[in-house]
């Protein structure tokens, strides 16, 4: 597995990393057996960035990764979340507040049964609280020995600004992915002037660009996707025309869609860093092949007219989700 730098103040982690949200909540039912296989997979295969946060579970899947990594911690870089205490129904309850900034790692620290976590993000911003306060929090943490590293998740390039003149962050985690291109128009290029690393998450379009789902009924009952705009009514089968599209081009290329969608992240940039997330062993070892495909210009331009940007039909989230998401 080949590695890349992550920021200015010397993380490095593999090409690739891996999400562990699924193993504990949103995409059906856990099979816990089968997601310690594959974490323990993801090392055998020289993955060392695992990603997880407070509220997946909430709680188990922190606990979950600390039992996996105990013997193993040399191994792996550990990043985690905080900053929503969970959901009343409607809305994410989003705590950026300096003492909960010190609480809620604190009990990370302790489930993950860990003296340091590599990599800190808040995982949403907290419109209550100026950015600066929640920021310089972490640096506490950094300062204490805590955490090695903070960033942030789904924050816009002001927000990224203001926060990095507090404290040098390593990374931003939004979603992006050929299907969601937003950080292109003011993100990424606030990223590369300050020299912070990019953290993809749903890289793959949230499954869809795996070519696996062809029917809303492929969604298990319980399964988050299900209230998500982009796979309900015309727009499920709108999005559908555009995986065939990417899937022709990945045919020609002995590949998966889902694997030249991880190609194309790739090739986006040598500080991008994606983490498909998965609880299956097959689907991990079919994502860590995409780091052996090579794009050409001309593939690349392909896969830009097949796919364009603004192409995908419907909002990521739903209307009380996206109001969470700092633009």
């Amino acid at each position: 597995m080949k590695t890349r730098k992550l920021g200015n103040q010397g993380l490095i982690v593999s090409a690739l990393g891996l999400g562990c949200m699924g193993m504990s909540q949103a995409y059906g039912a856990a099979d816990e057996t089968e997601s310690i296989a594959t974490i323990h997979r993801a090392l055998e295969l020289e993955i060392t960035l695992l990603d997880t946060a407070d509220v997946y579970g909430p709680h188990k899947n922190e606990e979950l990764i600390g039992r996996v990594i105990q013997d193993r911690r040399d191994e792996v870089i550990l990043a985690t979340k905080f900053g929503i205490q969970g959901f009343d129904g409607k809305q994410m309850l989003i705590n950026g507040s300096p003492e909960y900034v010190h609480q809620a790692c604190d009990a990370s620290l302790q489930r993950l049964g860990i003296d340091t976590i590599d990599l800190y993000y808040l995982h949403r911003v907290d419109p209550k609280v100026p950015i600066e306060e929640t920021v310089g929090a972490m640096a506490q943490l950094v300062q204490q020995g805590k955490v090695r590293y903070i960033g942030l998740s789904e924050a816009s390039s002001e927000t990224i600004r203001r926060a990095h003149a507090v404290h040098p962050l390593t990374a931003l985690q939004s979603e992006y992915s050929l299907w969601n291109r937003d950080p292109e128009d003011n993100v990424l290029p606030t990223l590369r002037e300050l020299g912070i690393g990019f953290v993809p998450y749903s890289p793959m379009g949230r499954g869809f660009l795996s070519g696996q789902i062809t029917s809303p009924d492929d969604f298990a009952a319980d399964d988050f996707r299900r209230t998500l705009p982009q796979f309900q009514g015309d727009n499920f089968y709108k999005n559908l025309q555009v995986v065939d599209r990417v899937k022709e081009i990945a045919t020609e290329k002995g590949a998966t869609p889902g694997q030249l969608a991880l190609a194309w992240l790739l090739a986006q940039g040598d500080d991008i860093v994606p983490i498909p997330g998965t609880k299956r062993r097959t689907y991990l070892e079919e994502n860590v092949g995409a780091t052996d495909i090579q794009l050409t210009p001309k593939d690349l331009q392909r896969i830009e007219a097949v796919a364009p940007k603004g192409t995908v039909a419907g909002d990521r989230y739903s209307a009380a989700l996206m109001s969470t998401v700092n633009r």
